[in-house]
């Protein structure tokens, strides 16, 4: 089982490093934070576009590794239509998932299992919330620019 995750995990980090979803500025946010990871070099922007308290479109940029950059490819595609309290408690079953080992409800998290993993690698954490990190920024309109060094 664990080879099979670990093959699905490069398939799916590697397509969407390559492809990443909804990547570039985008024209309507109304909402945008930046995201830096200082021990990995990742540099990530959050663009999201509200109604109210539904996230009506999100697009990131920046550049990064594989790990942070997949995260944020499959974040953004995930919280597309959700709400801000939808996005939060996804974000804390995504950080549960890569940090502590338990049991984890797959229909909830889709893609995102192929990350837990990472919790095997604490200095790929950082790199796989960085992208969260910087939504959640965004939608609280912190105006600051999130670091992993504040964060985990």
């Amino acid at each position: 089982m664990m080879n099979q995750l670990d093959d699905l995990y490069q398939e799916v980090i590697f397509d969407h490093n390559k492809s990443p979803r909804n990547f570039g500025p985008l024209e309507n946010a109304d909402h945008e934070a930046k995201g830096f990871n200082p021990l990995c070099g990742d540099k990530i922007n959050v663009y999201i576009e509200m109604d109210g308290e539904i996230i009506k479109d999100i697009h990131f940029d920046g550049s990064g590794c594989a790990i942070s950059k997949a995260s944020a490819s499959i974040m953004t595609t995930l919280l597309l239509g959700k709400n801000k309290t939808e996005a939060r408690e996804l974000f804390e079953k995504f950080r549960t998932l890569i940090t502590v080992e338990h049991d984890y409800d797959e229909a909830t998290l889709g893609k995102l299992v192929v990350f837990a993993g990472v919790r095997e690698f604490p200095t790929r954490v950082k790199c796989a919330t960085l992208a969260w990190h910087t939504m959640q920024s965004a939608i609280n309109n912190d105006g600051e620019t999130v670091t992993t060094e504040k964060n985990e």
